[in-house]
């Protein structure tokens, strides 16, 4: 018989003993061989074919086959991915995370995260900062200008910062220690998911003096600071591959029912169970209610998408809107209601975090573990804090609100944990 509480005690110790730290920026391509190969994107989310994409998610692999000089021009670009020449695979499946739409291409820059408990490398792109982005499906010239100073300028000034970390500032010359930052900026009013602003002031003010004396110019280091400053989500990607580095470590524990993964597409909602291997349990994803930017309102929202949500499975996000009642000006609601979804979480995790605490709460840690059966018998799905998608492909962000997953992606992975660990007793139930 399976020790099921035993396994879910030893998933979320990894994952709270994982130790993921900044170790570089390199290129998609070098990092995930997979790209490597022909015209390959990877996307947010379980797997999705072209013809099943939503709107954003869409706008995002044309403004990469743009940004790849796959196509000349939209029209080409669409008629590629509608083709099947554009081969599409979740970022999920080669260790990567990514925000909204969540879209990786060969040339893209990628943060390098590293576990120092066991090597385990995880990835996730550089955050485009706001307004008309490609993570929202957007792909208008200026869009690709920015991506390519990003990925070009940007990216190679940071890989030069990031090689050589230097004691010079008064600091360890160690790599960034991304799991001591979140911890950090939840006591100064973050959440690390839709809230970044403490997280990404500490990140530049580490980044600043390596930048300085890696830029090739006074100029160059001004445009990297002052683009990586002016962004209150310059974290959200590394922290997201952080999250994603923690989450792995849980995964894989024979029996377990914690979930080690939560991620949407704009069309599905998917999760991964620890004890299930990498298999996939989705339904079809919600809108989110949240608030809307001036002229925008729920008819123009696409259903729920990112791969941000891997930062409530690791026990951040909408799990720790206690530490961050000012979120509450951006997605909804009352300082009131972040402490109560806060609340609520304990009730279908399995521990409260080492490392991550409230000081609203006593310093109480944030709820970390979502238990799959916690989540069926109570009828309590997790919390999620999100940004809004318009439905359209090139349009971009519409607004920012919460979203709770569909019950049936738990159910369904119960089920499957029932049939392959309990199997007599479930030849018995149907009997």
């Amino acid at each position: 018989m399976i020790d099921v509480e035993a396994a879910n005690r030893t998933a979320v110790e990894r994952m709270m003993a994982s130790r993921p730290r900044l170790v570089g920026v390199d290129t998609a391509r070098r990092a995930i061989p997979w790209l490597a190969a022909g015209r390959r994107l990877l996307h947010a989310g379980p797997p999705i074919a072209w013809e099943r994409a939503s709107g954003p998610l869409r706008g995002a692999v044309i403004g990469a086959a743009l940004f790849e000089g796959w196509a000349a021009g939209e029209a080409e670009a669409e008629a590629l991915a509608a083709s099947g020449e554009v081969e599409l695979a979740p970022c999920h499946d080669h260790a990567a995370v990514g925000p909204m739409a969540g879209v990786i291409s060969p040339s893209m820059a990628l943060y390098v995260v590293e576990d120092a408990t066991d090597s385990h490398r995880t990835y996730s792109n550089l955050n485009e900062g706001y307004g008309k982005v490609l993570r929202y499906g957007a792909y208008a010239p200026e869009v690709l200008a920015r991506l390519r100073w990003i990925n070009g300028e940007l990216a190679e000034l940071l890989a030069a910062a990031l090689a050589a970390p230097a004691a010079a500032d008064g600091g360890d010359g160690e790599p960034l220690d991304l799991r001591a930052l979140a911890a950090e900026a939840l006591h100064m009013g973050d959440e690390g998911h839709n809230r970044n602003r403490a997280g990404s002031l500490l990140f530049v003010r580490w980044l600043a003096p390596r930048l300085v004396r890696a830029a090739p110019s006074a100029a160059a280091a001004e445009r990297a600071l002052v683009f990586l400053g002016d962004n209150a989500l310059s974290v959200l990607n590394p922290l997201m591959a952080a999250c994603k580095a923690m989450a792995d470590a849980g995964h894989g524990v024979e029996g377990s029912t914690v979930v080690s993964a939560m991620a949407r597409n704009g069309t599905d909602f998917g999760i991964r169970v620890g004890g299930l291997g990498a298999r996939w349990f989705t339904a079809p994803a919600t809108v989110p209610d949240g608030l809307y930017f001036s002229g925008f309102g729920p008819d123009d929202a696409n259903p729920d998408i990112g791969d941000s949500t891997i930062t409530e499975t690791a026990g951040l996000g909408g799990f720790a809107m206690a530490a961050a009642p000012a979120i509450v000006t951006f997605v909804g609601g009352s300082p009131g209601d972040a402490v109560a979804a806060t609340l609520e979480m304990y009730e279908i995790t399995v521990a409260e975090h080492t490392a991550f605490t409230i000081p609203a709460l006593g310093f109480r840690g944030t709820p970390v573990g979502i238990d799959v059966r916690k989540v069926v018998e109570l009828g309590i799905t997790p919390r999620v804090n999100t940004g809004i998608a318009h439905r359209l492909p090139g349009v971009g962000q519409v607004g920012a609100g919460l979203v709770r997953p569909p019950a049936a992606v738990f159910e369904d992975a119960l089920y499957a944990w029932a049939e392959r660990y309990l199997p007599e007793h479930h030849t018995e139930e149907e009997s």
